[in-house]
């Protein structure tokens, strides 16, 4: 039995001042226990209605989502149960202290006399210190630990992250996936939106990309990163690029990254800067990451998958 299934899940939301907006459009896809599975796609690619429907918050145009095999609509207050969702917003009651909060979100799955998990979140998330302050006197970044904490608070098995580092420091970030690494090897199964890519890389076994509301890559990351179409010629550089690459290249500031398929093209590439009189410097080759394949799906290059068999 999957921990997610997402069974042609579609979403249009009929009052758009130019029409009918199809926010999610026949998403079909199924994550086992105990996985640890990214949802990967630009803003207003459909990733929080996705959550926002399986969490039970919106409901679906067609098909449907379950959890642990409990349908989130027809049996609402079980697949609610097993799931513990982190939302994007900084949602929070400025009325009661950080324990409190947590005590009160137990209440609402039934749970009682859980203050022992309830310190273990404290500690595991940094907050043993912030227990009896109010939820007012917290900042942006503690006030996120929290929400995370009230998603664990019930221990459920299936855990949804949705942009969970989202403006928040290292700190965070550090503790956060080393607390979550440790729940998912115990069991949980995880699910992870982040725009994020290097997160994603390093954490997530599989992976779903969404684009327009359709899932147009689904693969483990191991072979994403596989069918990556090339290696990456990296350098800074002073000056305007080369009209040439303007289509091709990633530009950060000064770093410049080109696709480089072998030696060839990337003296191509050196002889073309030369040309324009430019100087490069810093020059490494380096293997193409999840945020060049990703790169590459959202432009309709495409990347191999298993969906029918076909290039997604």
């Amino acid at each position: 039995m999957p921990a997610i299934s997402f069974q042609s899940v579609s979403k249009t939301y009929p009052s758009v001042r130019n029409g009918p907006l199809k926010a999610l459009d026949g998403v079909s896809f199924d994550i086992e226990e105990g996985e640890f599975f990214g949802l990967l796609g630009p803003n207003g690619a459909g990733k929080t209605t996705l959550i926002s429907v399986l969490a039970g918050l919106t409901r679906p145009s067609a098909g449907r989502a379950m959890v642990l095999g409990h349908d989130v609509q027809a049996d609402y207050a079980q697949a609610r149960r097993k799931l513990g969702v982190v939302p994007q917003e900084l949602v929070f009651d400025p009325f009661f202290s950080v324990r409190e909060a947590l005590r009160i979100q137990s209440g609402y799955f039934g749970v009682k006399n859980n203050d022992g998990w309830i310190d273990e979140l404290l500690a595991s998330l940094g907050l043993a210190d912030k227990a009896d302050a109010n939820m007012r006197q917290l900042s942006g970044g503690m006030k996120r630990r929290v929400l995370v904490a009230q998603a664990l608070v019930h221990k459920p098995p299936v855990i949804v992250l949705d942009e969970p580092t989202a403006g928040v420091d290292v700190e965070l970030r550090q503790t956060l996936w080393q607390f979550i690494a440790r729940l998912n090897k115990l069991g949980h199964t995880v699910l992870l939106t982040t725009h994020y890519l290097e997160e994603a890389e390093a954490l997530c076994g599989r992976i779903a990309m969404l684009k327009s509301g359709r899932v147009v890559a689904l693969e483990r990351t191991s072979e994403l990163l596989k069918a990556a179409s090339s290696n990456v010629l990296r350098f800074k550089l002073d000056g305007a690029l080369p009209v040439e690459f303007e289509n091709k290249a990633r530009v950060t500031g000064r770093i410049v990254q080109l696709p480089a398929h072998d030696a060839h093209e990337i003296e191509q590439y050196l002889a073309v800067i030369r040309q324009a009189g430019l100087r490069v410097e810093d020059v490494e080759i380096r293997k193409a990451d999840l945020e060049d394949v990703f790169l590459d799906v959202m432009s309709e290059k495409g990347v191999a998958s298993p969906m029918d068999g076909v290039l997604a």
